[in-house]
């Protein structure tokens, strides 16, 4: 085998310091080409960004507000865009350099590259340092000049409880719709969202049509006008009506929307609302469903509300057969809860007197749609209608013979609501506690902030929400949930009440991108804490799993909600 020898390199010696170097086109080693050649000329080594501490965002070029959190890709992006000449050279590598976080100074590592000559490429790393200036961003000068809002956004509904707001609130946190909400205000009958934009607030009453039944009015009130310019400033309100339907309510719809739903008995219960209202016939399981431009033509109040049901115990149920979807049909013999007692038990003070009423020892016999889920033993919720006097005419107009004795809408749950238990699981809010400064409150949110209200009726209301939550799968699955590791057990009132302010965090999320503070949703009844501890535990209970829990969360910051808006 015959041996070739490598080719021999052939050296030069440098023009500068007459080092042995490889030939190249400037005769020239690397440490002489760089004292040469300065590749980060016109490449400035000092600059400066602007920050709004209220609202914690970074001006980026042009001028363009922006969110960007410490050390992130979206603030390096914001200070590569302040360099002026950067596009003149080939950046390969760019990240942060710790610095004290309240020194007001970012200092970023460059690593460039650059032909200084004919097929000569050199590197160079090299630091700038970035001073931060507090300043106010024009959504935040509005603010400060308490010139607020532009546009108004009034969602009301006539309903006794807050519950389809406390729904609201979370699909509005879960698809980001507050992200351009400068404030929130709670009235009698609803909510009040402030906007500086005419087109957020209408972004807002276009979500707000896509996620439930609505009718909405707008105005405006001119506020100035330049007739030289022919310009005008004016202030925009738009009216937001939910249809006072809510799910388990018992409905008796006006005999001709009867006919024209497929001819569907009047007397059904809503199973669930959206953007339209889904109503199902409990003894013949046809469903229908009504939406807003059909409900507004023909507007009808419920026949009773979640606040008329009663409880009842299954004695016996025998399914038909006859399914729709998770609905099956069956026979169900059920008394009221409590009844058949034995004369001279002790009663409770909260319980109904079944001795002394005609209905104590009475079963019911009525068909069901919830054969798939009851079993003789269970408690399930349901309307007594035999003795109950409704003020509709739709409902007088009905045959008395035909009519049920009850009617029955969900199954309940009351051994394991009776036990002390902490939820796993606790929700997002939109706004701030009164009083604080760029911090959210607790997990109530607006709902149930004003002055005056009833502060327990807000905490039934909302247990009521957290208990739906628990036991519908399909409504838990519209909201997020997060974990609720390390928190403090609370009563009910506690979670309502949102308490204690949290401190600041020097940067902020978007709003769209990191959820609200929140405390634990813990609530359970203080009449039923000490009851039943021990009663069997219901084995189906609906559990919340732990794959339906997200683990994250931060604070987010909302403009002021002081009620103070009006201009």
């Amino acid at each position: 085998m015959e041996f070739v020898p490598a080719p021999a390199i052939h050296r030069v010696l440098c023009a500068d310091c007459g080092d042995p170097i490889v030939p190249n086109s400037a005769n020239l080693c690397v440490n002489c080409l760089r004292n040469t050649v300065d590749i980060t000329e016109g490449i400035p080594k000092q600059a400066s960004v602007s920050f709004c501490r209220n609202c914690e965002r970074f001006l980026a070029p042009p001028a363009q507000w922006t969110i960007a959190r410490p050390e992130s890709q979206e603030l390096l992006a914001i200070c590569l865009k302040k360099l002026k000449g950067l596009n003149k050279v080939r950046l390969t590598e760019a990240h942060f350099i710790w610095t004290e976080p309240h020194s007001k100074r970012l200092r970023v590592s460059l690593t460039i590259q650059k032909e200084v000559l004919t097929s000569t490429i050199l590197e160079q790393i090299f630091e700038i340092e970035y001073l931060v200036q507090h300043g106010q961003c024009p959504d935040c000068t509005k603010l400060a000049a308490k010139n607020t809002w532009k546009a108004l956004v009034q969602v009301r509904q006539k309903v006794p409880h807050k519950r389809t707001f406390l729904f609201l609130e979370q699909l509005i946190l879960k698809h980001g719709a507050q992200k351009d909400t400068i404030a929130v205000k709670e009235v009698k009958d609803g909510l009040d969202f402030f906007y500086s934009q005419r087109s957020h607030a209408i972004k807002m009453t276009e979500f707000l049509a896509s996620v439930v039944p609505i009718r909405t009015k707008s105005s405006e009130r001119l506020l100035s006008s330049d007739t030289h310019s022919n310009t005008a400033n004016y202030k925009f309100t738009y009216s937001v009506e939910i249809v006072p339907i809510c799910k388990d309510d018992l409905i008796c719809l006006p005999a001709k929307l009867a006919r024209q739903l497929g001819s569907i008995s009047p007397l059904t219960v809503c199973t669930r609302v959206g953007n339209s209202i889904h109503v199902l016939d409990p003894a013949t399981l046809q469903a229908s469903e009504i939406t807003s431009a059909i409900y507004w033509r023909t507007p009808f109040e419920p026949l009773a509300t979640v606040g008329d049901l009663r409880e009842f115990t299954v004695l016996d149920i025998e399914p038909s057969g006859a399914t729709r979807g998770k609905w099956v049909l069956a026979d169900a013999q059920v008394a009221l809860s409590g009844a058949f007692r034995s004369t001279g038990v002790l009663e409770d003070d909260g319980m109904m007197d079944y001795e002394s009423s005609v209905l104590a020892n009475q079963i019911f016999h009525t068909r069901t749609h919830l054969g798939a889920i009851l079993q003789p033993g269970d408690t399930v919720m349901g309307y007594l209608l035999s003795n109950s006097n409704f003020n509709s005419d739709d409902f007088a107009k009905l045959p008395q013979d035909r009519l049920p004795d009850i009617v029955l809408t969900k199954k309940s749950y009351p051994n394991r609501r009776k036990k002390n238990r902490t939820r796993n699981w606790r929700l997002r809010s939109i706004a701030k506690e009164e009083g604080e400064e760029g911090e959210t409150g607790g997990g109530r949110g607006v709902v149930g902030r004003m002055g005056g209200r009833d502060q327990k009726k807000v905490e039934e209301d909302y247990e009521l929400f957290l208990r739906e939550l628990e036991e519908d799968p399909e409504l838990r699955s519209a909201v997020n949930l997060y974990k609720s590791d390390g928190m403090k057990t609370e009563k009910a009132g506690s979670g309502l009440a949102g308490g204690k302010s949290r401190k600041k965090t020097q940067f902020s999320m978007d709003v769209d991108e990191a959820p609200a503070h929140v405390e634990p949703a813990v609530a359970v009844d203080a009449m039923e804490a000490g009851e039943g501890e021990d009663e069997e535990e219901e084995a189906d209970f609906p559990e919340v799993k732990l794959d339906e829990l997200l683990e994250h969360f931060d604070e987010m910051t909302l403009g002021d909600e002081n009620g103070e808006q009006e201009g």
